[in-house]
């Protein structure tokens, strides 16, 4: 029966089922995107490329696939006591999600830069860690958590030289031990208290002295955390006051276990019930004469969280630029099969719009991200870098992670109902995409983290500036960007606060045109800077003043057929 008949009456077949979409399967993640491939080759982690590609083929079979969606729909369970009354505050996680920390780790994404430094490590890792989370988010937590760590924990020699091995490891070890008895080891972290949120400043928690003096001193935490994430890891970092609840704020290294194996006392209260990020477990604890470790010096502990969000919010950004690539591409796969009016929905004018538009923000994503990673790598020793980490990471991470709410709610529209149930991927990116924004500071905060590191060396603004008019090479749009930016940085301090959004906005497009002209196709930089900065993009995808044949070229070139 062809695909326009109709069953006999007396048949129990009621329709044939036609023009629906095949999932996307078999598919290389790093070999399917040639910008990626490009940027890396570009930074110097053209020797990380053959392993990247067998990650990619990885990602991209049937399993890993089904682990993603497993891992989200069976959520994790927490166990406060044991059958016999024990208080041993367990969270049970499917299978799937070790298997994607096991992928994870076998990466080395949790400490690649500190346990491989060569050079292009961290364009290397960047794009490891960006192909995963194409696949699942919530198992980059711990991950990003412990790479941010290492910086911080490398200052405590003593400690290091017992975690080092254990952090470094290539292997995911899942047992519920002390850290000492375990092959490798996850760290989270302990920042939020329900009273203050972002403003750390606020929390109470208090460390009392045990044992000892200084960095090393034992103490006893009372207090509790809102947000601790993840409760399983093996040990967490947590900033608590020295002291009093007006003391002054320290940071403490908390493991699960004490050093004689018995339980530290961190009860957890409940798992947090989130709109996305469900694989991941985030809870709330309390503190009840919790052993901590102090780290570092004592009152340095915002200093501390500091250096740790710089890490952590480069993942952020990471994170939603792979969002904004696993919508596209998903977006295009179905679009490439899926019949409208006679024709496919990717030869059509209108559409081939929407989807040349979110390549657009796709390849600008992606190019900022391998700038930051490039930054990072060389901040110690090359001022200009330096300043891209500093303004740079809060801005983009703003920026970026803004865009990905939007354009992941445009990639489930070119579905149609199909992007809208659970059945398939498109309702779960759309979920994963607003915590970016939230955690590790929200939006607000970055912008204002953006000013406030231009107040504290003016010379950074002067560097990213100049460098942004490089690499556009005199483009008329770009002078004009630069020109409004530097205007904003001379008006009133309270003025340039409140327009601190448009302002970070501003940086961040300006620095994306730049980048897509210096490294991106001359054709798609081109309509960038005509669509972001000639009118500052309209409100919706689909807004690229083109012909039907550009659009199609553009959204060819970001994943071949």
């Amino acid at each position: 029966m062809d695909a326009t008949s109709f069953p006999d009456a007396g048949s129990a077949q009621t329709h044939t089922v036609f023009n629906q979409v095949p999932d996307l399967a078999h598919y290389n993640l790093f070999e399917s995107d040639p910008g990626l491939r490009a940027a890396l080759d570009r930074l110097g982690g053209a020797w990380h490329a053959d392993t990247l590609a067998a990650f990619g083929a990885r990602l991209g079979d049937p399993e890993v696939q089904a682990w993603a969606a497993d891992a989200n729909r069976f959520t994790p369970e927490l166990h406060t006591h044991s059958r016999t009354g024990e208080r041993i505050d367990q969270v049970e996680f499917h299978p799937s999600w070790h298997n994607l920390l096991a992928l994870l780790r076998s990466q080395q994404l949790q400490a690649m830069p500190f346990a491989q430094p060569r050079p292009g490590v961290w364009a290397a890792r960047t794009v490891g860690y960006f192909l995963q989370a194409q696949v699942e988010s919530g198992s980059l937590c711990p991950t990003t958590m412990t790479l941010a760590s290492i910086p911080v924990l490398r200052k405590e020699p003593a400690l290091f030289c017992d975690l080092e091995p254990r952090l470094y490891a290539t292997e995911h070890d899942a047992r519920d031990l002390p850290w000492r008895g375990k092959t490798a080891v996850m760290i989270g972290m302990g920042m939020t208290e329900k009273q203050g949120g972002s403003d750390v400043r606020a929390n109470t928690t208090v460390a009392l002295p045990v044992r000892g003096d200084g960095r090393g001193a034992e103490y006893a935490l009372t207090g509790h955390k809102w947000f601790f994430s993840a409760p399983m890891c093996d040990a967490h970092l947590v900033v608590a006051r020295m002291g009093a609840a007006d003391g002054p704020l320290s940071c403490f290294f908390v493991p699960r276990f004490r050093d004689d194996g018995s339980k530290n006392p961190i009860l957890i209260q409940r798992l947090k019930d989130k709109l996305g990020n469900r694989s991941n477990s985030s809870s709330e604890v309390e503190f009840r004469g919790t052993t901590g470790i102090l780290i570092g010096e004592e009152g340095r502990g915002i200093p501390t969280i500091i250096e740790m969000a710089t890490n952590t919010r480069l993942d952020c950004v990471i994170g939603s630029a792979a969002l904004l690539r696993a919508g596209l591409v998903q977006a295009l796969h179905h679009a490439r099969h899926r019949m409208a009016f006679g024709r496919l929905l990717a030869d059509q004018p209108l559409m081939r719009n929407v989807l040349a538009d979110l390549t657009l923000e796709s390849e600008a994503a992606t190019l900022m991200m391998m700038a930051l990673a490039h930054a990072f790598e060389h901040a110690d020793d090359d001022p200009l870098a330096a300043a891209w980490k500093r303004v740079m990471t809060p801005a983009a991470k703003f920026w970026i992670c803004k865009r990905a709410l939007e354009a992941t709610g445009e990639t489930m529209e070119v579905w149609g109902g199909n992007g809208y149930v659970e059945d398939g991927p498109m309702a779960r990116l759309y979920r994963e995409a607003p915590v970016n924004s939230i955690w590790e500071g929200s939006g607000n905060i970055m912008c204002l983290d953006v000013l406030r590191a231009l107040q504290r060396d003016p010379g950074d603004g002067a560097r990213i500036l100049q460098d942004l008019a490089r690499l556009s090479n005199g483009d008329a749009a770009v002078r004009a960007e630069l020109a409004s930016l530097q205007a904003m940085l001379r008006g009133p301090a309270e003025q340039l606060e409140t327009s601190a959004r448009r302002f970070a906005q501003g940086l961040v497009l300006t620095a994306q045109a730049a980048l897509m002209i210096a490294h991106g196709n001359a054709e798609s930089a081109a309509l960038f800077v005509a669509s972001r900065l000639g009118r500052q993009h309209g409100r919706v995808f689909g807004t690229l003043d083109a012909d039907a044949s550009t659009l199609a070229r553009i959204a060819a070139r970001a994943w071949p057929a």
